[in-house]
């Protein structure tokens, strides 16, 4: 007797473990909404078990056993997803499901990460869930720059473009508000303006039925820091920092309504470091520049019926940022304060109108505003390459932006083709009070030309100063309009066929019409995939703004080459009468809309169910992309208007050609992720910057600063280490990117200092002298004021220092009050507790964790100076950015930072 029931107790206890696993999770809309009432299925060890999701989108399977899990999840109107999963103990398990008509089912093969043909699931496109998103960073900044670098260098001379819920971004939400985040989606849609290379889409978290949150901190006092190499001080750099964060989210009513508040308080004591040579010293020093901001963000998400779902959210940001202005060449007294604020209000209601109809309707609402207010308001000295100093030309400010937009997206499924068509329309109306350089500014090319000046034996270079109306009011509109098809010509070939139209106001162009197709071929586990497409850039507000207020009634903008006077300033009764020349800012009347000719094939394959990789080439081609020249500018020493004036017309007249080879890789194991990609890019375009020679713009044909960075790579990715511990690195490496090489002199009267030298390769160092002779080690003898005729050297000749940047965090969590469930599960491996709304009772959870940006302490300068006449030639005079050079980023007084961070989830 005692025998068997020690045989029964050995059984049961055996056997517990096995009744305790479970699987639960949220089922959600790709807005983040939650799906009431899908069906979901599990397949496994002896079981076939089906459950319906709650209200909240949570569903629950208790009592598994351990093992490997087959997870089907379908609803009315969206696509079936289809997950495998390894059940241990308890187990979470999210699913987002698109849309039907957005996304078929047909897959090309079975495994965790399938591929399939539909072009927004291409194999270039990452979806940064809680996991990948707890291995970021906390700090919003640093996040958004990290993002930027995980979506890869976007084709194109505007980059990629970042949306939130759908809706073209401001400010990106606090990292405690973002469920997910999808990159390089659909590269060819005919949905997007933009090309899908680059995009980033940002999806907040909804609602949930049981009240939970977090309470967050990040401290940094500089004491683990290690200090920026240029700086002349000794000790640790002088950087503070404190972010705080608190989010909620929790039940308004029952089954039907619920909440998520999130909030952010960030203070920054950061310094601005400027490095400036006077005719009396060499500068460097570090001035305080301490900012504040902070953020509020709820959202309510409501289950109008089992069919139609409506979404509110509202976002506040402030901040407030002293000393601005303050930097490299512009000295401490050009400093002014600055105060942004933002308010973002959203609303979507997504309907299922039957199995095979959907329709999502969205509106937004920003209103944005900047105001600057000067500490000195005395007249500016500008020596170019050596130092900015006298008063904050900025003057005191004011932009105000409000906007809106509008879209609606359809889809409609008929037997083998998925539809979708749709529109946006938007609007903003800037109010800007500009009161930049009233006081007026000389400008001096050399530091020799300013000392000669005050010894009254030269000129200034120019003069410049702006009277008149300081406020100015534009509106713009543009709409969008498309339609698309995917189609299932076979169950292993995809053709997809779109085609948008485009138009805005304040251009006169109306036949922006955007054609798109694609293709894809599965076979086994790979997917062959190609397209092409047309996409179209608005021309910014601002062009609109400048050609309205620098017309030379509404402002006169006075721009007097090399002035009779200094430094006192004439009235501005005597520029008026004597009819001084002026700077106007023109737009030409065919202006049209800069667009962007692509094509990309891509080979993806899935290796085992937890990796996959991607190869994609992507060519891609400008046309009449915004420039900017001075078409005023003397010819045989004669002014083609008549006048003195400087004409900067803006036009359509650049051209731009990139290709780019993608690597891409996603590993998922029960251990580590690692997510990342490598690119090779070559660009070139004409149109960065004003030219050296407004009437040659072939000569300015030259290695692009976005696409000329030829080696990029980025990896990031989460590791589970002994002891409890979890580590998630973020590597990033990439080649210089190209600069110029300019005189600082302006021997043709453009208005702008941007000529080119000649090199004179025969020409030694010992033998390169004169006046116009400068010798520049590691390039040779470049001659300043080459003789009409003379070859120069192209635009972005130089390149400058490779960056290799390691960030880290290594958390660990402690667990209390109870045991765990799914959410709890899922935190212990994501380092970052994930609030979800799971069944059982939850443990509360406290998380310490560390992290740092540039953890080797390499100093990755930015590209060293390229004016001649300047006496910091060829030094690097800033950190270039922590991330990625060409997305900034780059610190000021420190090289390696450490932040401290706990955080308490309930």
């Amino acid at each position: 007797m005692i025998q068997a029931i020690t045989v029964l107790t050995l059984g049961v206890s055996l056997a517990m473990p096995l009744a305790a696993a479970s699987l639960c999770g949220t089922v959600t809309d790709p807005s983040g909404a939650a799906i009431a009432g899908a069906a979901v299925q599990v397949r496994g060890p002896g079981a076939k078990k089906n459950v319906r999701s709650r209200r909240s989108g949570v569903y629950e399977f208790v009592n598994l056993a351990p093992g490997k899990y087959h997870v089907t999840v379908s609803a009315a109107g969206f696509a079936t997803a289809i997950r495998n999963v390894t059940v241990e103990g308890a187990t979470t398990l999210d699913v987002p499901l698109e849309i039907a008509t957005l996304r078929s089912a047909t897959k090309v093969n079975l495994g965790d990460r399938q591929l399939a043909l539909e072009p927004d699931a291409n194999g270039g496109a990452l979806t940064v869930g809680q996991r990948k998103i707890a291995a970021l960073s906390d700090d919003p900044d640093e996040l958004a720059l990290q993002l930027q670098a995980l979506a890869g260098p976007a084709p194109g001379p505007n980059g990629g473009q970042m949306f939130v819920d759908g809706f073209t971004a401001g400010n990106l939400p606090p990292k405690s508000a973002i469920g997910e985040v999808r990159v390089n989606a659909n590269p060819f849609s005919s949905e997007y303006d933009r090309p899908g290379f680059g995009r980033i889409e940002v999806f907040t978290k909804p609602g949930s039925e049981r009240f939970h949150g977090q309470i967050f901190t990040q401290i940094n006092n500089g004491a683990l820091d290690a200090r920026n190499p240029l700086i002349a001080i000794a000790g640790p750099p002088p950087y503070r920092a404190q972010l705080y964060s608190f989010s909620a989210s929790g039940p308004l009513r029952r089954n039907r309504a619920s909440f998520t508040f999130d909030g952010d308080l960030r203070r920054t004591n950061d310094d601005a470091f400027v490095l400036a040579t006077t005719s009396m010293q060499t500068i460097n020093e570090v001035v305080p520049a301490p900012q504040t901001r902070w953020m509020l963000n709820p959202r309510v998400d409501y289950a109008l019926d089992a069919k139609n779902t409506l979404t509110a959210r509202f976002q506040q940001t402030r901040a407030s940022i002293d000393n601005q202005g303050v930097g490299g060449f512009n000295l401490p007294s050009r400093a002014y304060r600055e105060w942004q604020a933002e308010e973002t209000a959203q609303i979507s209601e997504t309907a299922a109108f039957s199995v095979h109809a959907m329709s999502e309707t969205r509106f937004q609402f920003l209103r944005a505003t900047d105001r600057e207010l000067a500490g000195n308001s005395s007249v500016g000295i500008d020596v170019v390459g050596a130092f900015f100093g006298g008063g904050a030309t900025i003057g005191n400010s004011h932009t105000a932006t409000n906007s809106w937009e509008w879209s609606n997206l359809s889809s409609l499924l008929r037997g083998k083709h998925t539809w979708k068509w749709g529109g946006r329309v938007r609007y903003a109306g800037l109010m800007d009070a500009s009161l930049t350089n009233f006081e007026g500014a000389f400008t001096f090319y050399t530091l020799a030309q300013y000392e000669a000046a005050l010894a009254g034996t030269a000129t200034p270079a120019q003069f410049a100063i702006n009277a008149g109306v300081p406020s100015t009011h534009v509106p713009q509109t543009d709409v969008g309009a498309f339609v698309n098809d995917d189609w299932h010509v076979r169950s292993n070939v995809m053709l997809s066929i779109g085609l948008r139209y485009e138009a805005q106001t304040n251009v006169g162009d109306r036949r922006d019409w955007a054609p798109r197709f694609g293709l894809a071929w599965g076979s086994n586990k790979t997917v062959l995939r190609a397209g092409v497409g047309v996409f179209y850039d608005r021309i910014p507000i601002t062009t609109s703004l400048n050609a309205m207020r620098y017309n030379g009634v509404t402002q006169q903008s006075y721009l007097i080459l090399n002035p009779s006077f200094f430094p006192a300033i004439p009235p501005l009764d005597e520029l008026r009468a004597g009819a001084q020349p002026q700077e106007l800012q023109p737009v030409y009347s065919g202006i049209v809309a800069p667009r962007l000719y692509q094509a990309s094939v891509s080979v993806e394959r899935q290796w085992t169910k937890s990796a996959r990789t991607a190869f994609t080439w992507i060519g891609s081609r400008g046309a009449h992309l915004l420039n900017s020249r001075n078409v005023n500018t003397p010819l045989g020493g004669a002014y083609p208007f008549g006048d003195a004036s400087v004409r900067l017309l803006t036009e359509s007249a650049g051209l731009s050609r990139q290709s780019q080879a993608m690597a891409q890789t996603d590993i998922n194991t029960k251990v580590a992720t690692l997510f990342g990609n490598y690119t090779l890019s070559y660009g070139w375009d004409n149109n960065e910057g004003v030219p050296a020679n407004p009437y040659n713009l072939r000569a300015e044909w030259g290695p692009s600063s976005y696409g000329g960075i030829r080696h990029r790579l980025v990896l990031g990715g989460s590791i589970a280490a002994p002891l409890g511990f979890s580590m998630s690195p973020f590597f990033v490496v990439n080649s210089g990117a190209p600069y110029d090489i300019t005189t600082g002199l302006d021997p043709n009267s453009t208005g702008f200092p941007a000529a080119r030298p000649a090199l004179l390769t025969s020409i030694s160092q010992s033998v390169c002298e004169g006046a116009n002779l400068k010798f520049a080690p590691g390039f040779g003898c470049f001659d300043l004021l080459p003789p009409p005729g003379t070859p120069v050297i192209g635009r972005n000749s130089a390149i400058g220092p490779w960056a290799v940047n390691l960030g880290v965090r290594i958390a660990h969590t402690w667990w209390f009050g109870g045991e765990p469930n799914g959410a709890t599960a899922q935190a212990t491996s994501h380092a970052m507790p994930a609030m979800a709304d799971t069944p059982g009772r939850k443990r509360d959870s406290v998380t310490f964790s560390a992290f740092t940006m540039n953890a080797l302490n390499r100093a990755n300068y930015g590209s060293p100076e390229g004016d001649l006449s300047s006496p910091y030639f060829g030094q690097p005079r800033s950190l270039g950015g922590l991330v990625v050079m060409t997305h900034g980023g780059a610190a000021s007084t420190y090289n390696r930072k450490v932040d401290l961070q706990l955080r308490f989830t309930f």
